[in-house]
């Protein structure tokens, strides 16, 4: 088990590192594969489909929407028809509720559309942030923040952490190693914006926006992690897939990036672009 889990997480490595090195549609192609996975993870999870087999009308009709919406941003990339996409995707699901009515409840519908947004348009957040100016520097903020301070967050929990914050939620979880996690992304986008982004791009507030950046991120990857947890805690489930060996699905290993992406654009087209 060691040395599967190993091996898939270095080729996850390796594949997250060349996408978002080369952006354009090596990255789109592999979010929206990312997506696809992720969403049906969701739907299963909660339930959308109550027979449990194969695929149902709501999860087809997302799966559709995964693809227009991904077309939509690799080749306009433009926000307002990235939100007719959103709202299509919300007309179609209550269509097919209101016509099939009553093989479908309503909470099978609100969730399915719900994973949609969970998944596939949060992760386009980071195609979005690697295309944007300046997003060959800033699309690795989204690493920094998740994988950073998951890392930062363990060491320093493992070495002084006492206080639990989450007990029934994530017992393992602890103040002092969120403390670690949020100071030690920043920490590292410190050092990252002082070697990497100063000497191509002279600014003397780059470093502390980028470590800004980075912390809030943190906080944000944190809640994405716990938000999925207790997605598994309310069915009552271990993992949400196998399709990664050693690992889980596409949501046990993308949960935090999934929320850090989306904020770590936001705040670039704030802090950076804006002033820019």
């Amino acid at each position: 088990m060691f040395w599967t889990r190993l091996i898939s997480g270095a080729v996850m490595v390796v594949i997250a590192l060349a996408t978002m090195w080369l952006g354009g549609p090596y990255l789109a192609g592999i979010l929206f594969l990312i997506s696809l996975a992720g969403y049906r993870e969701l739907t299963k999870a909660q339930k959308v489909n109550l027979a449990e087999k194969g695929f149902n009308g709501l999860e087809v009709v997302g799966f559709g929407g995964i693809a227009l919406y991904y077309v939509v941003m690799y080749v306009w990339q433009d926000a307002t028809l990235l939100l007719m996409c959103v709202v299509l995707l919300f007309m179609a699901e209550m269509f097919l509720y209101v016509i099939l009515f009553p093989r479908y409840r309503a909470e099978q519908v609100v969730t399915a559309i719900f994973s949609f947004l969970y998944a596939p348009v949060m992760l386009s957040f980071m195609y979005m942030t690697r295309m944007s100016r300046m997003g060959i520097y800033l699309v690795w903020l989204i690493l920094i923040s998740s994988w950073g301070c998951d890392t930062c967050a363990y060491c320093v929990g493992k070495l002084i952490g006492r206080k639990k914050i989450f007990p029934v939620l994530s017992p393992h979880k602890s103040l002092e190693g969120c403390i670690g996690g949020v100071a030690g992304a920043a920490l590292i986008g410190g050092l990252y914006a002082y070697f990497v982004v100063e000497p191509v791009i002279p600014d003397q507030q780059m470093l502390w926006v980028i470590m800004f950046i980075s912390a809030v991120g943190a906080m944000m990857s944190m809640v994405g992690d716990l938000a999925a947890s207790a997605i598994k805690r309310n069915h009552e489930i271990k993992d949400y897939g196998k399709i990664l060996p050693g690992h889980g699905g596409i949501m046990d290993r993308f949960d935090s990036m999934i929320v850090t992406a989306p904020m770590i654009y936001f705040l670039s087209v704030l802090m950076i672009h804006a002033a820019g």
